[in-house]
């Protein structure tokens, strides 16, 4: 359907940067392709700057948020993309409310200061780590805690397409695999304000990585670009797939769009309804954009910066629509972000050796 859419640093400012391979590679429908350095810059604040975790916010007190903080900051230097921060901070949340904990069955860690005393086995520290993940000492040890979660997360194959919960559960190995997905959106909040907080900004070249925007093996392909709607075409490409399918960011970027663009959105659409339902809009770098419309939530917020496969929404029928689908667009020469801009999607998409 048509849419128009604790904490620590050093003197010097940590740059992180993510290489990008200089020959065309295809892994499980993702694409990467010659392009300048998509980098991320972490900027110490001033000596007179308050660090992150130094004053509440509504929800979480001042050593949760630094725990926070010391979660994504450990994050950006181990070149773990930014969904594997939300992915570690929603743990966090579910093992340990972000609190450090010591264990009453560890008469060590009581030694150690902490934040709370539990007692689930010998689990220690803010991801509820046992002794394979290291001393109590360290796993005590924020910074260690965070880092041994993320190297174990990226070890999980295809860790980027899978939902938080999916993710999570592949690390933990956990009793209640549902429950980290209920700290997602707080988890994505708290990533954001701490990623602001610690001045973190990415950039990267036009064509970097790139993926079909659902997970592979999860949709058909429907109505594709310049197919007849009336007295205009389809300016866009239709995945066809169940409702709640995980819409993923085709490529890292910035959400400026996320929003009902219909009368309502409460409900599936109809093909009277005018507007693109649910949608969300990224801008990438080097003037590229897309857009993803008729999801049935959202999983973003304006203002985000996404990465590659990272989870914006899921798949709906809201709006101009007959049927849960994707419709998917790309924009080159973007802003703005509309039909004017748009561009046919298998196309570019073939051009950086991606097929739906």
């Amino acid at each position: 359907m048509n849419g128009s859419t604790a904490w620590k640093w050093g003197a010097a400012a940590l740059a992180v940067a993510f290489l990008v391979p200089l020959t065309l590679v295809m892994v499980g429908g993702v694409a990467v392709v010659a392009s300048p350095p998509y980098q991320c810059t972490v900027v110490p604040p001033s000596p007179s700057a308050n660090p992150p975790g130094s004053a509440a916010d509504a929800s979480w007190k001042p050593a949760q948020v630094g725990h926070a903080a010391t979660i994504v900051r450990v994050g950006a230097e181990k070149d773990v993309p930014s969904k594997g921060w939300t992915v570690a901070v929603a743990t966090a949340m579910q093992e340990s409310t972000l609190r450090n904990l010591a264990n009453s069955m560890v008469p060590e860690s009581l030694g150690i200061p902490h934040e709370g005393v539990g007692r689930d086995h010998d689990s220690v520290g803010l991801f509820q780590q046992r002794p394979g993940w290291g001393t109590v000492v360290q796993r005590m040890t924020p910074d260690y805690a965070a880092g041994k979660f993320y190297d174990a997360l990226v070890k999980v194959n295809g860790w980027e397409a899978m939902s938080l919960a999916e993710a999570a559960q592949a690390v933990q190995v956990s009793r209640y695999p549902d429950a980290y997905a209920k700290w997602q959106s707080e988890a994505q909040r708290l990533v954001q304000l701490v990623r602001g907080q610690l001045g973190i900004s990415c950039s990267g070249g036009a064509t970097g990585e790139w993926r079909v925007p659902l997970p592979e093996g999860s949709y058909s392909v429907g109505d594709g670009w310049g197919a007849p709607r009336g007295n205009r075409a389809h300016r866009g490409i239709d995945l066809i797939a169940p409702t709640g399918t995980p819409v993923l960011a085709a490529a890292a970027g910035t959400v400026t769009s996320a929003e009902c663009t219909s009368a309502y959105c409460d409900r599936p659409g109809n093909p009277d309804l005018p507007g693109c339902g649910l949608t969300v809009e990224i801008q990438h770098a080097g003037g590229m954009g897309t857009t993803y419309c008729h999801l049935v939530s959202l999983s973003v917020a304006p203002g985000q910066a996404v990465d590659v496969g990272q989870e914006i929404g899921r798949v709906g029928s809201t709006g101009h629509s007959s049927g849960p689908h994707l419709h998917y667009q790309i924009h080159r020469n973007a802003p703005p972000i509309n039909n004017q801009t748009a561009q046919d999607p298998a196309a570019v998409m073939a051009d950086l050796g991606i097929r739906f």
